[in-house]
């Protein structure tokens, strides 16, 4: 049975309160007259590399022989765990990228509460975390300054003290951390614990890739974006904490790769097959419309083309295009996706909710066994339509 987060206790370790000194609230930057969003081609998880490139290079380097890495990138996992103790291991990660939003302190927030979602997926706890900064050498320092604030801001939310950095010239901003973090090497959680029959959990709506290219081609509606940002600087933090008061199986957290993406590394690492109703996934408001503007990130696409191999219709489905769209939308700082117990998951989606997470049961894995190489391991259905599309029991925009 997975372990909740009162073993972290073996631990004797207590997250200490962090006071920033001379912290302001965040400015209002130049009255609109700069926007990051327009200083690069791509923003937030949407400018990682495309799942398949990165794939080839992964599969094609040695093993790595140490018996006290618990996880490490072989099985694709969201961060490194290393045992130092008995009783604790470390959990290590690092995640940093273009801005996805014009304001400098909310870009610094959406890059923190990213970086420390790796750790909150495995179960662990950060504690300590470098900066990596990449900025023009002709840019403002006040921007910068407020990058840095905002990012501040939030690892201090979660309790995680940043103790240094490192900066690089660069001709596009990029920014985010490296974040450790401490757990019981018992507690543990990967992808690849899935078990047959479990629900399927999933605890943020999507559509952050498609809002915020909107934003970047002046398309989106400030509600959209309002409701998009709300979304990216909400910790995981809370979902874990309710989380370890159930049975969870596995989980991952959904970020650049799409909910596709990261449902076929929790497939393939648990060895099962998986079943999901799109029409019980929350949607962020904007995000159809988004997608019906043509506001498509190029993430989008290779997410699309690396994950769609492994996904199939069940018989009788009919999924809008704009729905299945957004399947591949890459995240930035997403939800969790979690396979608990199934008599688990009704209690714990009231609990998500309650706390004033758009959580949702999303599915269930559905089978075992690896089948064919390249056999499709996920299987959409649309259970909960009840007509025609936008018709009452069609997905609800999460608010």
């Amino acid at each position: 049975m997975r372990q909740n987060h009162a073993s972290i206790s073996v631990m004797r370790f207590e997250t200490a309160e962090i006071r920033l000194t001379n912290e302001t609230a965040p400015t209002q930057w130049r009255d609109g007259s700069i926007r990051l969003t327009e200083q690069v081609k791509a923003g937030g998880c949407a400018s990682k590399l495309p799942p398949g490139f990165l794939h080839a290079v992964l599969t094609r380097l040695p093993v790595q022989e140490d018996a006290n890495l618990l996880v490490g990138f072989d099985t694709s996992d969201d961060a490194g765990v290393y045992r130092i103790g008995p009783d604790l291991a470390m959990v290590q990660t690092v995640d940093f990228f273009t801005p996805m939003v014009d304001d400098p302190f909310t870009y610094g927030q959406i890059a923190a509460t990213n970086a420390l979602s790796d750790v909150y997926a495995m179960g662990g706890i950060p504690v300590t975390a470098l900066s990596l900064v990449c900025f023009p050498q002709s840019g403002d320092p006040d921007v910068l300054e407020q990058i840095m604030r905002g990012g501040l801001s939030k690892m201090r939310e979660a309790g995680c003290t940043v103790v240094g950095g490192h900066s690089v010239r660069d001709a596009e901003m990029k920014f985010g951390y490296a974040v450790t973090g401490l757990i019981h090497p018992d507690a543990v959680l990967t992808n690849t614990g899935a078990k047959m029959g479990d629900a399927l959990l999933l605890t943020k709506a999507i559509g952050t890739g498609v809002i915020t290219t909107a934003l970047k081609q002046r398309k989106a509606a400030p509600e959209w974006v309002a409701g998009a940002i709300r979304s990216m600087t909400t910790l995981n933090r809370r979902a874990l904490e309710i989380a370890m008061g159930y049975k969870v199986h596995a989980a991952t957290d959904i970020t650049g790769f799409g909910l596709m993406g990261h449902s076929r590394e929790l497939a393939l690492g648990s060895g099962v097959r998986l079943s999901i109703d799109v029409t019980a996934i929350p949607l962020l408001p904007g995000a159809l419309e988004a997608v019906r503007l043509g506001t498509i990130p190029a993430g989008l696409l290779a997410n699309r083309e690396f994950a769609e191999c492994m996904v199939e219709d069940a018989g009788g489905a009919q999924i809008p295009r704009e729905l299945r769209t957004l399947l591949y939308d890459p995240q930035t700082a997403g939800g969790l996706l979690l396979s608990v117990a199934p008599e688990h998951a009704e209690p714990l989606v009231a609990e998500f909710q309650a706390g004033g997470l758009a959580a949702a049961c999303i599915g269930l894995v559905a089978g075992e066994g690896p089948g064919a190489a390249g056999a499709p391991r996920i299987e959409l259905t649309c259970s909960a339509m009840s007509g025609k599309w936008g018709e009452p029991g069609a997905n609800r925009d999460a608010r």
